[in-house]
């Protein structure tokens, strides 16, 4: 008799113990452990803070908000590039137990002013600008427009000098009640993710979902306090803020920004000047770098690990980055905001094959299966299906939207992810595609639904549907097809980006623009996407970005 096909389940076991701090008290434990260590260094500034300093940093805001009457449960929104203020109010609001609400530097007036309202933001720490973006003006366009705002600094003002001095005078005996009242399974953090249904939604994390896969992360790396993690990706993603700082905080080792945004060649000299021996980022941004003139020139001699993750990572930009960066321990991360964000990792013990092609096995602690999207049964090893994903890691939900919870987390607490995935018979798995038509851009989740109610504003449009279509660069663009009303004028991409700039993020913007009388239909009338994304490859002539193979 044969013996049936294994399942596609996988747990990780582990003979490390998940953690059952808060953050705080993690990180003041970290601090007495590695004392004058650096945490942290800010290369725009050349600011450098030691273990005690930082710690000292985060006491004070987190003292100065406590006296601005910031409280267990309030929500304070954070909407600024990276910066080592970043970092401090991250953890200044996890030792009060408010909750951080992250907000993308990239958003305009349309998408702060919701998430400001649908997370009842009270207290909004903000930078006064960035890049183009004028964020003191962006702000008080839609601050009428949020009753529950009652406070917002902008770094580097009076108010928020204020503060901090207020917190520097103030009473280290209070955080520790403060911290005396939390429990690691409060909730500490809401992140946007884009929307299936126009709007973003607010995964709520806690300190047990975020200390805890920052710490298994930083394991899979082989983190200890000798490392230095050069962090150019952003701060309000899991990537930055949880796989970056806390990896960071929970082994002792040294947070490196390298610089506000991302800058390739800021991103190298960082390395070289900082002697990192870790470095993240999105596909995209490695391409950046290793495509610099003078690549060459830079010492990369310290590297020994780093993450590629936030997209489908290419096999051939892997195994550049192992050769020529020397990134020999390089691991590629799966996730989602959802998880915290991390399920799935390579190990630095993985062959080349291994490491350059899968996502890796399933992290420790926590659950994996890949199911038939239609029945929900776990199909066998080998077969493609919907990755699912349980443990310490899945969001308590999204705030505020018990009905978008369900949808995606069931009663056996399984995480629907919609990625449409495949194990094989030792356990790695490969993401093929995804259920939902969700694009993936540099690193950033797009939901076309989102755009294309945003484009039925536009006077002309009649119909819209957006796809992403293959690049090489960014992995997908979005390009929308669009119906227009009779005796418009043709619309291109140059009038379409005039039209959205300044209401959508830069990256939601389609880069590819196709006018048509109708969308090619299903017989039951759903539009297919699929055929569109065909026929735009061939007319774009986008083949050879479509035939780049992904992990």
């Amino acid at each position: 008799m044969t013996a049936p096909a294994l399942p596609s389940y996988s747990s990780g076991t582990s003979t490390v113990p998940l953690l059952g701090d808060t953050i705080g008290a993690n990180l003041d434990r970290t601090a007495a452990r590695v004392g004058d260590r650096e945490a942290l260094v800010e290369c725009a500034t050349g600011r450098r803070f030691t273990y005690p300093q930082f710690v000292a940093e985060v006491d004070a805001v987190a003292l100065g908000l406590d006296a601005l009457g910031v409280a267990k449960g309030d929500r304070v929104g954070i909407w600024a590039p990276n910066c080592a203020e970043w970092a401090f109010v991250q953890f200044a609001t996890a030792k009060l137990g408010a909750i951080l609400v992250n907000i993308n530097p990239a958003y305009r007036t349309h998408e702060l002013a919701y998430v400001l309202k649908q997370a009842g933001i009270s207290v909004l720490v903000s930078a006064p600008e960035f890049k183009t973006s004028d964020y003191r003006a962006m702000v008080g366009e839609v601050r009428g427009e949020c009753p529950e705002l009652r406070e917002v600094l902008f770094l580097g003002s009076p108010e928020w000098e204020r503060l901090v001095a207020t917190g520097r005078g103030g009473d280290r005996e209070l955080l520790v009640r403060r911290e005396a009242e939390l429990s690691a399974d409060d909730p500490i953090n809401i992140q946007y993710t884009s929307g299936t249904t126009g709007f973003p939604k607010g995964a709520t994390l806690t300190h047990h979902n975020l200390l805890n896969n920052g710490f298994f992360v930083g394991e899979g790396c082989g983190y200890t306090e000798e490392d230095r993690i050069c962090i150019p990706v952003p701060y309000y993603h899991c990537f930055g803020m949880g796989m970056g700082n806390l990896a960071a905080t929970s082994h002792g080792a040294t947070m490196v920004i390298p610089a506000p945004g991302f800058d390739p060649a800021l991103t190298l000299k960082a390395v070289q000047d900082e002697r990192c021996t870790s470095l993240y980022g999105v596909p995209t941004m490695f391409i950046a770098e290793l495509a610099l003139p003078d690549f060459g020139s830079y010492d990369l001699s310290s590297l020994r690990t780093g993450i590629m993750a936030g997209s489908p990572c290419p096999v051939e930009v892997m195994k550049r980055v192992v050769t020529e960066m020397g990134m020999t321990e390089v691991t590629i991360c799966y996730g989602m905001t959802e998880t915290s964000p991390v399920s799935t990792q390579t190990g630095a013990d993985d062959d080349l094959d291994r490491r350059t092609s899968t996502v890796g096995r399933v992290h420790p602690h926590l659950e994996v299966k890949v199911v038939d999207p239609d029945t929900g049964l776990t199909v066998p090893r080998g077969t493609p299906g919907e990755f699912c994903t349980r443990g310490y890691s899945v969001m308590l939900g999204y705030w505020d939207e018990p009905e978008k919870t369900a949808e995606v987390i069931d009663r056996a607490r399984w995480m629907h992810t919609g990625d449409l995935a495949v194990m094989d018979t030792e356990g790695y798995l490969n993401i093929v595609g995804r259920i939902k038509d969700m694009v993936i851009r540099g690193g950033e989740n797009v939901y076309p639904r989102e755009i294309e109610e945003f484009l039925y504003t536009h006077p002309d449009v009649v119909d819209a549907q957006v796809i992403g279509v293959p690049d090489e660069r960014y992995g997908e663009e979005l390009m929308a097809w669009v119906r227009l009303r009779e005796g418009a004028e043709p619309m291109t991409p140059e009038s379409l980006r005039e039209y959205c700039t300044g209401k959508l993020a830069h990256y939601k913007i389609p880069r590819y623009v196709k006018v048509v009388e109708s969308f090619p239909m299903t017989v039951t009338g759903k539009i297919r996407k699929v055929e569109m994304r065909q026929v735009s490859v061939e007319e774009l002539g986008l083949q050879s970005a479509a035939s780049v193979k992904n992990a």
